[in-house]
């Protein structure tokens, strides 16, 4: 039997595109030019560009039309921590980490060999699933520096942030259930949300945040149950929201009935900046962080500060998935909270941020980037003939990892552009790097 004729296109673009004969960025006919040509119907071009889109080798962008993927870069790239060859240089994630923070890990080790045996014992069996009372305690007068006054019985301990938003998404939501994002936000929470069958539903922002006029409109026109938002240092776009405009998000959620997630792992960064919605709404916002990056990313302990309400349930999605924070880096981590390691370090990193932005800024000089001064990341908009698939695929070929914009969207239109992450390189090999990427990028745009 012969093949449907949808399908006999569907192979020969794939066969074209896996060879090579139509390369990366190649534009497509329009949908009727490709049923003109071929004398088929309107419906059935579109049947074969859908098929050729779910194969992962053509990308639609929305007003500019169907184009050819860069295939040896996977679809999705990004959202899950792809290997990076050996000797490339990281602009993928970021591990910043600070001269003689091993010291301090020997150190505090030996601290805990001279503890009390009554003490070592205890690291050695489970713990309460929100944290131990001291524990929580140390975390809550942390938490008092960076303006959140809370009780240590609304703080739990979890195992970085990413686990904070997977047990606050098992504890609030439901599958089905909407939930109003940025339309350029964290990938790790697109992650959660395929997981536990959620629906995002993407939100236009500004220079200064999300655009709250469409939030307001999305939450009178659909359930929105909760509002995802980083309000303080936004990954991927660097934004500090503005406090009306936090007061005018918490007014939208009240009026509609919404939790708030509040994301706010680079928070850290950015000195003085307006108050947390925690701060502002504590009885409707879910507080996650944690201090993977201000401290190290090896020790993964992160906390969340909820609604007393919130607490008995999330407690029991602790222990449904890791019972308790490993004692011994909790511990570790509470002790520097407690003698000033921690803000000591937040300090040194937040210096050596915009050390790495002030690099970013002079050799992206002529580039449209958009990052907040003290932010370990940079968001780097192409040129309108550049493509960020081919530009990735091409960057990988000089040993360089970056990340495309993909991960990051939530809507259909997938913007030209890619996230740089600055923390993960000595300054020097930084600064020789973004050179290498602006250099690419202008040859992107006259390929």
């Amino acid at each position: 039997m012969a093949a449907p004729r949808y399908k006999t296109l569907v192979d020969a673009f794939a066969s074209d595109i896996r060879t090579g004969r139509l390369p990366a960025g190649t534009r497509l006919p329009t949908h009727r030019a490709l049923a003109a040509r071929e004398g088929i119907a309107l419906v059935t071009a579109t049947r074969v560009y859908a098929e050729l889109e779910a194969m992962g080798l053509v990308s639609r962008e929305q007003g500019r039309g169907t184009f050819v993927r860069d295939i040896a870069v996977p679809p999705g790239h990004g959202i899950d921590q792809q290997v990076v060859a050996t000797g490339a240089v990281d602009l993928n994630f970021n591990y910043p980490s600070l001269p003689g923070q091993a010291d301090l890990l020997r150190q505090a080790l030996r601290e805990l060999t001279t503890a009390t045996s009554g003490e070592l014992d205890s690291l050695l069996r489970y713990q309460p699933h929100p944290g131990r009372t001291q524990d929580r305690a140390a975390i809550a007068a942390h938490l008092s520096r960076r303006g959140i006054t809370s009780d240590p019985d609304r703080v739990l301990v979890v195992n970085g942030a990413q686990h904070g938003l997977a047990v606050t998404v098992m504890a609030t939501l439901n599958a089905g259930d909407v939930v109003a994002v940025d339309a350029l936000t964290y990938p790790g929470f697109k992650v959660l949300a395929h997981a536990f069958h959620l629906e995002l539903a993407p939100v236009p922002t500004t220079a200064e945040g999300p655009d709250l006029d469409a939030l307001e409109r999305l939450c009178t026109a659909r359930p929105v149950r909760a509002i995802y938002s980083m309000p303080t240092l936004h990954n991927p776009l660097g934004w500090v929201m503005p406090q009306a405009a936090r007061g005018r998000m918490i007014g939208i959620a009240r009026q509609h009935g919404a939790l708030l997630v509040e994301d706010a792992s680079y928070a850290y960064l950015v000195e003085d900046p307006p108050p947390p919605l925690v701060t502002l709404a504590p009885d409707i916002t879910v507080h996650v962080s944690g201090l993977s990056k201000s401290i190290a990313t090896g020790l993964r302990v992160g906390f969340v500060v909820a609604p007393p309400s919130r607490v008995p349930s999330l407690e029991r999605a602790i222990r449904a998935t890791t019972w308790n924070t490993p004692a011994l880096t909790t511990a570790i981590v509470c002790r520097w909270l407690a003698d000033g390691t921690a803000e000591r370090l937040e300090a040194q990193k937040r210096a050596d941020a915009r050390a790495r932005q002030a690099i970013a800024r002079r050799e992206l000089a002529d580039l449209p980037i958009v990052g907040h001064p003290a932010s370990y990341f940079t968001w780097l908009r192409l040129p309108d003939d550049a493509r960020a698939d081919r530009l990735t695929a091409t960057l990988a070929r000089r040993n360089i990892s970056v990340t495309g914009a993909e991960p990051f969207s939530t809507t259909t239109h997938t913007p030209q552009a890619i996230r740089l992450a600055l923390g993960s390189t000595d300054l020097d090999t930084l600064s020789r790097t973004l050179r290498t990427v602006r250099e690419a990028v202008v040859e992107d745009a006259r390929t």
